[in-house]
C-alpha cells in the first residue's frame, strides 16, 4: 500500500492513473492531501476557504463507489483540487481577496472550473490571491499573506500565489491560475513550479463579456510538464458561449512528448537592450537555463526587438486601466465600498475613468504593431526567451518593490514589466524553473511561442525537464 507521504509526492498523472486502476483509493488520496495541508498550510497560508474535511472524505468515498460502478468520470477522477479565489465556485466562497466579497458564495462555477469539476476533481477550497488579483504579491485583508514555499518571510508572488505555493508544498496535485500581468508566470518562478499562459481563447473565461480582446487568460500550473498538459487538456476547448474560443481538440495536450532540441532557434531578449532593470543574479540564472537548452543542441541568439518597449508599456497601461477600471468602477462609485478598496484598486478605477475611447483604440493599434513585430521575430526564431521576473521573491512585509537596481518603479506593477510584452503579444508563454539564486530563492524563465503554439512549448519544456530534473527539486520544508 502506498503511504500517505508518498501519495502527495506523486505526479498528478500517476496519481490519477493509480486511482483509475484502483491501486489507491480517492479517499486515501484525499486524506493524504488533507494531512499535508494540516502540516504546511498554517505557515504558508496558500489554501483558503477549505471545506469540511469530513465532507471531503465522504465525497472521495463517493468517487470510489462511482469508479467501481461506472468507471472514471474523467481524467481527474478523485483528485483534490483548490481553485484560484478569483474564479467562481458553486457553493464555495469566492472572495477575490476583498472584504466586500468576504461572504460571497456563487451559485455556479466559472466555465473552466466547471470543466475541472466535470473531469472528476473534488473541489476542496480556494487558493489565496491579492485583492482583485491586483499586483504580484498575494496578500489581502480577508485571509492575510501567502508565504513563499522556499522562504516563509518572502512573497509567493501573484496573483496565483496561493496556487503556486500549494503546488510546491504538495498540498494539491494540480492548480489552476490566471494571468493578465504575469499572474501565472511570476508565482511559478517564485516557487519553482510551472505556469503556462495560453493564447487568448485557448481556455474560455467568464461569459459576462466575450468579445473584447483578452489581456487576462486562465491556464494551468503544475510541478511537471505531463501534469501541466493534463490540466490544459481539461481546461481548454471551444464553448459556444465564448465565440472567440479556439476549436482545436484539447486532447492534443493531454500527454506532451519531449521534442528533440537540436537546431531549436531561441531568441534571448533578456533585459530588452538595457530597458529593464534586474536584481543581480536573475539574468545569470536564466542564462544558465539557456545553457541547458544549448547543451541539448539549441541555438541561442541574443535579440533586441525593433520596437520601443516604453510604447508597449504605455499602451498596456491604457488597456489595463480600461479593463480593470471597468470592473472596479461600480465599487469605487459607492463611498462606503470605496473605503474598503486597497489603494491600487482605487487607482485603477480612477485611471480607467479618465481613459477615452480614442486612447483605447490608439493603445490597441500599438499592441497590433507590437504583435506584428513579434510575428516577424518568429520567422527567425522558434521561441523567444525572457526572465519571468525582474527580482527574486522580496520581503513579504512589503506591498511591492519601490526600486530595482537603483531605478525607481513608478507604478505598483512596473517591477513586473518583463511579462507585459508577452501579454501584449497574445502569444503563449511558459515559465520554466531555472534554479535558485545565492539566497536560495527560485527564479524562472519565460519561453514564448507563436500564437497557438502551446504544444510546441510543452514539448520543449518536457525536454528541458528531462535535462534538468527540476521536477524533483523540493522546497526546504519538504527535504528529508
Amino acid at each position: 500500500m502506498t503511504s500517505s507521504p508518498d501519495l502527495v509526492m506523486m505526479r498528478a498523472t500517476d496519481l490519477a492513473a493509480a486511482i483509475r486502476a484502483r491501486a489507491v483509493s480517492a479517499r486515501e488520496v484525499m486524506q493524504a492531501h488533507l494531512d499535508q495541508i494540516a502540516r504546511h498550510n498554517p505557515a504558508a497560508n496558500a489554501i483558503v476557504s477549505l471545506r469540511d474535511p469530513a465532507i471531503l472524505l465522504a465525497e472521495a468515498e463517493a468517487a470510489d463507489r462511482a469508479l467501481a460502478a461506472d468507471g472514471p468520470r474523467g481524467p481527474l477522477h478523485g483528485l483534490p483540487h483548490a481553485v484560484k479565489d478569483l474564479s467562481a465556485t458553486a457553493g464555495i466562497a469566492t472572495t477575490q481577496g476583498s472584504p466586500l466579497f468576504r461572504d460571497a458564495v456563487p451559485e455556479a462555477d466559472a466555465l473552466h472550473v466547471a470543466r475541472i469539476r466535470a473531469a472528476g476533481a473534488i473541489l476542496i477550497g480556494k487558493t489565496n490571491v491579492p485583492e482583485f488579483g491586483l499586483g504580484s504579491h498575494s496578500y489581502n485583508t480577508v485571509f492575510g499573506t501567502t508565504r513563499n514555499a522556499y522562504a516563509p518571510d518572502r512573497t509567493a508572488g501573484g496573483s496565483s500565489g496561493g496556487a503556486a505555493v500549494a503546488l510546491a508544498l504538495r498540498m494539491v496535485p494540480l492548480a489552476d491560475g490566471s494571468d493578465h500581468g504575469g499572474s501565472l508566470r511570476n508565482p511559478a518562478a517564485f516557487n519553482g513550479v510551472l505556469g503556462l499562459r495560453p493564447s487568448g481563447g485557448r481556455v474560455p473565461g467568464n461569459t459576462d463579456e466575450v468579445f473584447l480582446p483578452p489581456l487576462g487568460v486562465n491556464g494551468p500550473m503544475a510541478r511537471s510538464v505531463a501534469d501541466l498538459g493534463l490540466l490544459l487538456s481539461v481546461q481548454a476547448g471551444y464553448d459556444p458561449r465564448t465565440p472567440m474560443a479556439i476549436r482545436q481538440d484539447p486532447a492534443v495536450f493531454a500527454a506532451p512528448q519531449a521534442r528533440d532540441l537540436a537546431g531549436l532557434r531561441v531568441g534571448w531578449i533578456g533585459d530588452f537592450g538595457g530597458h529593464l532593470p534586474f536584481e543581480p543574479g536573475v539574468l545569470a540564472l536564466c542564462e544558465d537555463g539557456l545553457g541547458v537548452l544549448a547543451g541539448e543542441g539549441a541555438r541561442i541568439e541574443p535579440v533586441v526587438p525593433d520596437f520601443d518597449p516604453e510604447a508597449i508599456w504605455q499602451a498596456w497601461l491604457v488597456l489595463r486601466h480600461w479593463l480593470a477600471g471597468a470592473s472596479l468602477a461600480p465599487l469605487w462609485r459607492d463611498p462606503a465600498k470605496r473605503a474598503l478598496l486597497k489603494p491600487e484598486a482605487a487607482w485603477e478605477a480612477e485611471q480607467g475613468m479618465a481613459v477615452s475611447a480614442y486612447a483605447v483604440h490608439a493603445a490597441s493599434v500599438t499592441r497590433t504593431a507590437w504583435y506584428q513585430c513579434v510575428r516577424r521575430l518568429f520567422e527567425r526564431f522558434d521561441v523567444l526567451a525572457l526572465p519571468s521576473a525582474q527580482v527574486f521573491p522580496f520581503d513579504a512585509a512589503l506591498t511591492w518593490p519601490r526600486a530595482i537596481a537603483g531605478r525607481t518603479m513608478d507604478t505598483y506593477h512596473r517591477w513586473m514589466e518583463v511579462v507585459v510584452p508577452v501579454t501584449m503579444s497574445g502569444c503563449p508563454a511558459i515559465s520554466l524553473p531555472v534554479g535558485l539564486g545565492p539566497a536560495g530563492l527560485p527564479m524562472g524563465m519565460q519561453l514564448v511561442a507563436r500564437n497557438h503554439g502551446e504544444l510546441e512549448l510543452l514539448g520543449i519544456a518536457a525536454a528541458y525537464e528531462a535535462a534538468t530534473g527540476f521536477d524533483r527539486v523540493l522546497p526546504p520544508a519538504l527535504r528529508g
